[in-house]
């Protein structure tokens, strides 16, 4: 009894500590080192990662219907939405087959069937011939398998899919942010081409009028044909640019067709010349975007399912064993079938260990290790990308903030200019040559300012972006 006591011990705390035993390190989160603050002015400094201002629909911050409309159309009809919306369900589906790795598989089996045995099949005993004999079989059996995860194999599975899973959930709000960003950055830039063609279109009527004022003169004799070809160049010149951006208009509109799922044929968009001002963007600190962008969190995330790789490759270096256990009844008989004498039973377990696979296992758990480095370089570069395009985004808002403040001043000038070149043509003091030219300055600065407009629409879309449009990492946790 005492011998049996002192081996005892040593089993139950050998059991114990395989049972604790799990293969591969445990995950820790790749260290970063991140900048304290932006290099911009101190509004941007503003905001806090839970800022209410980018949560939910950003795109509201703009307060315009029609794009709150196309992008809710596009989050109920985007086909490519659905794709990860798919994937995403495919990889939380994964983490139950993995997970089901960790309980026994039951399995119930039944069977009957009438058979003849040969007389000139091999005899079992030499000393006794046998007989060709028709006889009833008839079973009713069940199986109970249980891989013992003694070095965590199954667990590191399990995380892996899970870390996977998570990924998916980032992979799917990435998708969504881009597509919602992609659709009002083509919305502005549609709707600063209205504003182009507006200013081309009052152009081309200041032309026109411009026109019949200099052929009256000519036929007067006052103005010489010279200045009505030059006049007749610009308004022709200005026709062709109005054409040119009807071009791009529909190649906008057909983009937004395609992303709210709707047939190119089927959409059209009012032209509407608004010029609505960039709303503020509170910008927070630069750790915020590691909360705040999907793609990070995704990157993330992949670093966590390449740890658990790891585990799962130096696994294969331990014994896989098996529990199996069998049970059930058979007989020659229906009637008997659940008898004690038709009573079968199994109880055992399997092991199997590799003794040589020719560097197989060592190659696999290199390749792990590799992806893993590579999924943390890959981590790193997503948030330096995302410190790229902030620190783009907050910079192009303050340099094209002045920019448009210097574009309506020049708007400004170039019309005064005009003004003053008609009066003094008109008085006989100057060629129609300067009237052209003023018509054309007024004309390009008015399409620049347009356009800058535009770009500060559209960099306020990309800042959103950047900042990961408000959503939160710890939204992975709460989608599971």
């Amino acid at each position: 009894m005492k011998l049996a006591r002192r081996f005892a011990v040593p089993a139950a705390l050998s059991a114990a500590l395989l049972a604790g035993c799990t293969s591969g390190p445990d995950y820790k989160k790749p260290e970063i080192n991140m900048p304290a603050a932006w290099q911009s002015a101190t509004p941007f400094h503003e905001g806090q990662p839970n800022d209410g201002a980018l949560k939910g629909n950003w795109w509201e911050l703009f307060q315009d219907a029609q794009l709150n409309q196309l992008e809710q159309q596009a989050v109920a009809q985007n086909q490519s939405l659905r794709i990860a919306a798919m994937h995403l369900e495919q990889a939380r589906a994964q983490v139950t087959v993995s997970s089901a790795g960790l309980f026994p598989q039951v399995g119930l089996q039944a069977g009957a069937a009438r058979a003849k045995l040969s007389a000139d099949r091999p005899l079992a005993s030499y000393g006794i011939p046998n007989q060709s004999t028709v006889q009833d079989s008839y079973q009713l059996g069940f199986a109970v398998n249980y891989e013992a995860d003694l070095f965590g194999r199954v667990r590191r599975t399990v995380e892996s899919a899970r870390a996977s899973a998570e990924q998916a959930a980032a992979d799917f709000e990435n998708t969504r942010l881009l597509l919602m960003s992609e659709l009002a950055a083509d919305y502005f830039n549609l709707r600063e081409l209205d504003t182009e063609i507006d200013v081309i279109r009052q152009g081309i009527a200041l032309q026109e009028k411009a026109l019949d004022f200099i052929t009256a003169r000519h036929d007067l004799g006052v103005a010489s044909g010279l200045d009505l070809a030059q006049q007749q160049a610009l308004l022709d010149a200005s026709r062709t640019q109005l054409e040119l951006l009807q071009n791009q208009r529909s190649q906008y509109e057909h983009a937004l067709a395609t992303m709210t799922g709707t047939p190119a044929p089927s959409f059209k968009l009012t032209s509407v010349a608004a010029t609505p001002a960039p709303p503020p963007l509170p910008a927070g600190l630069p750790s915020d975007v590691l909360q705040r962008r999907p793609d990070i969190a995704a990157a993330e995330r992949a670093v966590a399912a390449a740890n658990a790789n790891i585990g799962i490759a130096r696994a294969a270096y331990f014994p896989t064993i098996l529990l199996q256990t069998d049970g059930g009844w058979d007989s020659n008989q229906m009637g008997n079938l659940f008898n004690a004498p038709s009573i079968l039973w199994s109880l055992g377990a399997a092991v199997t260990q590799t003794l040589f696979d020719a560097g197989k296992t060592t190659a696999g758990v290199k390749i792990a290790e590799a992806s893993y480095t590579a999924s943390v370089a890959n981590y790193r570069q997503s948030v330096l990308v995302a410190m790229q395009e902030v620190e783009d985004g907050i910079d192009g808002m303050t340099l094209l903030g002045r920019a448009g403040k210097q574009a309506e001043a020049s708007v400004r000038s170039s019309q005064r200019v005009l003004d003053l070149a008609n009066d003094r043509y008109t008085g006989g003091l100057d060629t129609y040559l300067d009237v052209i030219t003023a018509q054309q300055a007024l004309l390009t600065n008015q399409r620049q300012a347009a356009q800058i407009h535009g770009q500060q629409m559209l960099t306020s879309v990309f800042l959103v972006k950047a900042l990961g449009g408000g959503w939160q990492g710890n939204a992975l946790q709460a989608s599971q």
